[in-house]
């Protein structure tokens, strides 16, 4: 069955409808499926053969990997760091999710989003959404976790607001060692600025990461810029 819109656009859609009608996500994720003509989104997301985007970044990825993955509002950045997490733990790794932009509920609508059954991975899986985060909360959190695990931090610039945190450069250099040592690939989700016109080039780019305060972006191992659905990869 042909889908009147690829599946980002569908989600997308969903995402609208929820915040519209003020329902949640899954719900709003089984309506539209129903009008593409399936009972419900698990089915919809079953019957598609196309590989997610997160399924091949994840195989390009290597343990101890620093990774920017950077996008403009509501074009799936959060979906795919997702879509990565759980590519680990289908491998049997292990994932934690950072965030102070989501609750668990909000987590797991996107786990429904991307076709993933949470009960699957329940055992897996780690959210944290403690107003603590930061780089030495992060490596601690992280302190007994096995090589190959996946953690995701969203957002890079969380990192940045208090004045009582070492400075980003600080805290991205800190992590960056803690992942080497430890094997663990760690993922930063990052804002674009707003300067970024997608007229003027088909993705955003290291130059369009919006950063308050001085980083090196060269720390980064590998980056993923997301627009319309479409990645551009690149490795350092």
């Amino acid at each position: 069955m042909k889908l009147s819109a690829p599946v980002y656009r569908l989600k997308r859609k969903a995402r609208l409808l929820s915040r519209k009608e003020k329902i949640p996500l899954h719900e709003a994720l089984d309506r539209i499926a129903a009008g593409e003509g399936f009972g419900g989104w698990s089915l919809l997301s079953a019957r598609m053969t196309e590989v997610l985007p997160g399924s091949a970044l994840f195989a390009r990825l290597d343990p101890g990997d620093l990774v920017l993955l950077g996008a403009r509002p509501g074009h799936g950045k959060t979906l795919m760091s997702l879509e990565l997490a759980v590519e680990a733990m289908k491998s049997g790794n292990r994932s934690a999710f950072f965030t102070l932009e989501y609750t668990g509920r909000d987590v797991l609508d996107r786990f429904a989003a991307i076709g993933a059954d949470f009960e699957r991975f329940r055992d897996l899986f780690e959210f944290d959404a403690s107003d603590a985060i930061s780089a030495d909360y992060i490596a601690a959190r992280l302190a007994s976790a096995p090589r190959g695990t996946l953690a995701v931090i969203d957002y890079l610039q969380i990192l940045d607001q208090k004045r009582d945190n070492p400075d980003l450069m600080t805290q991205v250099r800190a992590l960056k060692a803690f992942a080497r040592e430890r094997g663990i690939v760690i993922v930063f989700i990052s804002q674009i600025d707003r300067s970024y016109d997608p007229a003027l080039k088909p993705f955003p780019d290291i130059g369009d990461v919006r950063l308050p305060n001085p980083l090196d972006l060269g720390l980064f191992d590998k980056t993923c810029f997301v627009n319309n659905g479409a990645i551009e990869f690149r490795a350092a």
